[in-house]
């Protein structure tokens, strides 16, 4: 499994005990007490490091590459998913999904940005950074949603929309204002879950939503640490430190009102156990669902409304 810095020692521990166990089977001896002590230490290890990360240590969870995607997620706990194409005036983004599906017996409308698992996806998906056409797929299938009378559910992950020419050049920062607008008044229960990356208005023109959830090794900010750190410091290397200020995590998010609620990972993080974040996600959407369905849709936009002017208000 593909490791990050800080888990180098994890890693290492899990080869020798792999190893051992390899050896003892070959040689056909017991060295099961041995095997325990090191499964213990493993154990032991994993705890302290997963239970102290820094931001920019979950920011790197949060980016690894076999942390499950939209499309995971769908494929998990969805059924009957059709996918739907194009956003009517340019072309289809690839690194928007959106579509029809069902968690359980309950129709949903699931949007959400997919990466690529390789070199070939990444560039068919571009790396999960949306085009304006996205966008405006987006949009089209809410309002799709909002018409057969269909709960919304959003998967975001992201690190921003995309910035090229092109983009700019078919109305980008238009594209995601209109969502803005327009996500608060589609009169039907929308929840938001950023299951990796939630970075700048890439993930907002999709997050403008009655419940936003985060999981547990995610980070949700209005720019990367990186560029935070180009920005503030002329040095893209204080990104760690970015990191910390920007408070794009969690417990900060949690504590300042911009999300309602952090989704436990498993230890060590989302792609080390794919079914059980996915079987998290799902009771969650279930729970959000049933409570936001018993609003009426009036009642429901006015509690969307005082949700986002709430935000940043003090005392």
């Amino acid at each position: 499994m593909a490791g990050l810095d800080f888990e180098k020692p994890i890693l290492e521990l899990e080869k020798k005990i792999h190893d051992l166990k390899a050896f003892i089977s070959e040689k056909k001896i017991d060295l099961s007490s041995e095997v325990k002590k090191l499964e213990e230490r493993l154990e032991h290890l994993r705890k302290d490091t997963y239970s102290n990360l820094s931001a920019w240590q979950k920011v790197q969870l949060a980016r690894h590459p076999l942390r499950p995607y939209t499309l995971d997620y769908i494929n998990l706990i969805m059924s009957d998913f059709l996918e739907l194409h194009g956003d009517r005036l340019f072309s289809d983004d690839k690194a928007m999904i959106c579509g029809l599906a069902k968690v359980d017996k309950k129709k949903v409308a699931v949007i959400g940005h997919q990466k690529g698992r390789d070199t070939k996806e990444n560039l068919k998906r571009n790396f999960g950074c949306a085009h304006p056409e996205g966008y405006r797929k987006a949009l089209r299938v809410m309002q799709l949603a909002e018409e057969s009378s269909l709960p919304v559910v959003v998967f975001i992950d992201t690190p921003g929309a995309y910035p090229g020419i092109g983009a700019e050049e078919r109305g980008q920062s238009h594209a995601i204002a209109l969502n803005l607008r327009e996500m608060m008044r589609i009169s039907v229960p929308i929840m938001a879950f950023v299951i990796g990356e939630g970075g700048s208005g890439g993930a907002l023109g999709v997050g403008v939503a009655d419940r936003v959830a985060v999981l547990e090794n995610s980070y949700y900010s209005v720019i990367s640490p990186e560029g935070c750190a180009a920005i503030l410091w002329k040095d893209g290397s204080k990104a760690p430190k970015a990191a910390e200020a920007l408070k794009l995590t969690g417990p900060d998010l949690l504590k300042m009102g911009i999300i309602d609620e952090i989704i436990p990972e498993p230890l060590g993080g989302a792609h080390r156990d794919p079914a059980r974040i996915a079987q998290s996600v799902k009771e969650a959407i279930l729970r959000n669902l049933k409570e936001l369905e018993s609003f009426e849709p009036d009642e429901l936009l006015k509690l969307r409304y005082k949700k986002f002017r709430g935000m940043g208000v003090t005392g």
